[in-house]
Parts: structure tokens; C-alpha cells; sequence
């Protein structure tokens, strides 16, 4: 069987696949050119290794041929270098020599050649290994043509994560004064660059106001959008217009109805509290969520907590209204369950029960400094600052 030394080219609109022959040896080099050139193929030449260098970094071959033996710079040191450079080192080499031994073989292998060849070897196996040299450059080439389109996408989609994730934070709300006399303070810790928890306040008037914390199931880009469709669900206009009633079991009640579960499992849980300055009273209402605590100015803790499904478990559940008390000096602590459900290494969660102690032990401490260094403490347990969850932790100070 005879081997074709003139396949058809696999794309005739291509232009054709080069080659550098790098070798000392003229008749040897322009003989190898002319058959490879016959072979169709886009020949470049050098006359020593420092020059076949700078050729490959300046035209990017598909294939090059390296002479082992040729001074100042031999082939295997061609290699090596060429390995070392993260422009160069998936550059398909094929190094040749008249001495094939298996020890050399190796050796040529180990400094970085992809293929060897002999210089007494025959037209046939010549042609077989430069198409063989190709197909590898080939292949090479189109990973290295889908890696940067990834990385291109990737830079695309990490731009627009971050445009959303400010958007995000842009629905949060501002730090200070909420009315007079109420102060508040917040830190969100996104486990993603996007996250499913979100917060706000919802002023009614000058001494009414509530404020919820709402937590989607799951992390990323599909959390952080139903969430944000759900702020606007939340806004204090649009409660009054389609609620009717600033009370949070109604609240969550029509939540319920308008955020069914969705056919993927997605849900929300959320803590509604409403403050009445003016009566001293706080009402609040949860779908599901963890709780919130009430810090009382004479050092009691209550949680704030009611068990229940979260929303769109049950299309015709109702949520009911809890009442408590609040005076001028109590403070108000809304987080999501990322919070202390925190592992340290050994796997042991932090817990509900050690973030009421750390809270009640901050009872002095002024509330711009407790929000922080309750996540400190929840970052010390786990013993890195990559929460699992997102986390999210809202005080609020009431002084009037």
C-alpha cells in the first residue's frame, strides 16, 4: 500500500498550515522544505536554534521541526525553553536526528518534543508524522480558540454579575437615620457574587415603619432576580395599594397567593415586622424564616418567631400577627439563617443560641460596632470569611 504524499487539504479556502525547519545543516533544511512545500504546506526557515526562537514567538507555527544538534542553542535546550514560555509551550514540536537511540528518544521527549523523527527516515513516514504533527497543532489550536472565547464570555457574564449584584445593593437600604429617633445598621454577605437574601425598610409615616427580611431558596443570578421582583411586591406604596393593610400576617398572606412555589422548588421565607413608635407597639410575621430577636433596653432577649409554612407552600394559607411591646432604647435584630448556621471545622454550627449571646454581651456597645462584630464572631467560628450561605444582618436602634 502505498501512503499519499499529496492529501487533499481539509478546507481549500484555508490558508495553508505552516512549518519552521530550524537546522544548521542548509541542504538538509532546504531539502526537508522543498518536500514539506510540495506537500502544501507554508514553509519558514532558520538556520540555528536563537533564530527558529524568535521565528516561532514572531509567526506561530503550526509545526516545528527542530535539528538536535546545532550550536549555541541544540534542540532539546529549544524545547525546554519553549515549555517555559506560557506563549509558546503548546507549540507541537517534532524534533529530529540522524542518532534514533531509545535513550536519546527519551531524552528528546522529556525536554519537551511532542514527536521524533529520524533523519534516515523514509518520504512515507516523514509525511505520516508532519500530517500527525498537524492534527495535533489542529486540535490545539481549536482549544486554545475555545479557551479564550470561554474566558471572553466568562469576562462578559462576570461584568454583567457584577452590574447585578450592584443593582442588588442598590435596593438595600441606606445606612442611618430611618425616622427620627429609629438609626440603622446593616451587613450583607453574599455567598455568591449574587445573592437571595434581601432586606428593607418601608416607611408609612413619621413614627410608622416596617421592615423585612426575605430569603430565596438557592444561591446566584435566579435567587437575586425573584427577590428583587418581590421588593417591588414590598414597597410601601404598593402593600397599601394591593394589601390594603399595612398588618404583616395580611402581608404575607397576599405574598403567599401572588409567590407560589415554583415548579423547580423555588420558594421565599421572610420576617415582616412592623414598628409603631407612636403606640409603642411592634407586630410581626413569618413564612418559614428563622426569626428575628428584640433586645430590650433592660437586657431581656425575645425571638421573634412563629412556625409556619414558607411562601407559596400552601395557596390558601393564612399568616396571623404577633404583638409585642417596644420602648425607646430597645433594639431590633432581623438576619437570615446563613447567620448561625455556620460550621467551624469540625462540622459543629454556631447556632441560634451563641449569636443571642454574642448579641446580649454587645448590649453597651454603641450599634454601628455590633452588626460588624456579630459577623467577626460568626467568620472567627467558621475560621475563614467565605460564608456557605448568603447572610444578611439588619439592627435597628429605637430611641424616640
Amino acid at each position: 500500500m502505498t501512503l499519499a504524499m499529496n492529501p487533499p487539504p481539509a478546507d481549500a479556502s484555508a490558508p495553508p498550515q505552516t512549518v519552521l525547519v530550524v537546522d544548521d545543516e542548509p541542504v538538509a533544511r532546504v531539502s526537508l522544505a522543498a518536500r514539506l512545500k510540495r506537500l502544501g504546506y507554508r514553509v519558514i526557515e532558520a538556520g540555528d536554534g536563537k533564530s527558529g526562537l524568535d521565528l516561532l514567538r514572531r509567526e506561530r507555527p503550526d509545526l516545528t521541526i527542530l535539528d538536535w544538534m546545532m550550536p549555541e542553542l541544540d534542540g532539546p535546550t529549544l524545547c525546554e525553553q519553549v515549555r517555559r514560555d506560557p506563549e509558546l509551550r503548546s507549540s507541537q514540536i517534532l524534533l529530529m536526528t540522524g542518532h534514533d537511540q531509545p535513550e536519546q528518544i527519551a531524552e528528546g521527549l522529556t525536554r519537551g518534543a511532542d514527536d521524533f523523527l529520524s533523519k534516515a527516515a523514509s518520504k512515507q513516514e516523514i509525511t505520516a508524522r508532519v500530517q500527525a504533527g498537524m492534527r495535533a497543532a489542529t486540535l490545539v489550536r481549536s482549544l486554545e480558540r475555545a479557551r479564550d472565547e470561554i474566558r471572553r464570555k466568562q469576562e462578559v457574564w462576570e461584568r454583567e454579575l457584577a452590574s447585578a449584584a450592584r443593582y442588588v445593593e442598590s435596593l438595600l437600604p441606606a445606612a442611618g437615620a430611618v425616622l427620627p429617633g429609629v438609626q440603622l445598621v446593616h451587613a450583607y454577605r453574599p455567598s455568591l457574587a449574587l445573592g437571595g437574601d434581601l432586606f428593607n425598610v418601608v416607611p408609612w409615616g413619621l413614627q410608622l415603619f416596617g421592615l423585612y427580611m426575605l430569603d430565596a431558596s438557592g444561591h446566584g443570578v435566579s435567587p437575586a432576580l425573584r427577590s428583587a421582583s418581590v421588593s417591588t411586591f414590598l414597597r410601601g406604596d404598593s402593600l397599601l395599594h394591593q394589601v390594603g393593610s399595612d398588618d404583616p400576617g395580611a402581608i404575607l398572606t397576599e405574598a403567599n397567593r401572588q409567590f407560589p412555589i415554583t415548579e423547580d422548588g423555588d420558594y421565599f421565607t421572610i420576617l415582616f415586622v412592623r414598628v409603631d413608635l407612636r403606640a409603642h407597639s411592634l407586630s410581626y410575621a413569618a413564612a418559614g424564616h428563622g426569626g428575628g430577636l428584640l433586645h430590650h433596653r433592660n437586657g431581656d432577649l425575645t425571638w421573634l418567631k412563629e412556625p409556619g409554612l414558607p411562601l407559596g407552600f400552601g395557596p390558601d394559607t393564612a399568616y396571623r400577627s404577633v404583638h409585642l411591646p417596644v420602648r425607646p432604647g430597645d433594639r431590633l435584630f432581623l438576619f437570615s439563617d446563613g447567620l448561625y448556621e455556620v460550621p467551624n471545622p469540625g462540622g459543629e454550627l454556631w447556632g441560634p443560641a451563641r449569636l443571642e449571646e454574642t448579641i446580649r454581651a454587645l448590649r453597651q456597645e454603641p450599634l454601628a460596632d455590633v452588626v460588624p462584630r456579630v459577623i467577626d464572631q460568626a467568620v472567627r467560628w467558621q475560621g475563614h470569611a467565605h460564608f456557605p450561605d448568603d447572610v444578611a444582618l439588619m439592627g435597628v436602634a429605637i430611641n424616640a
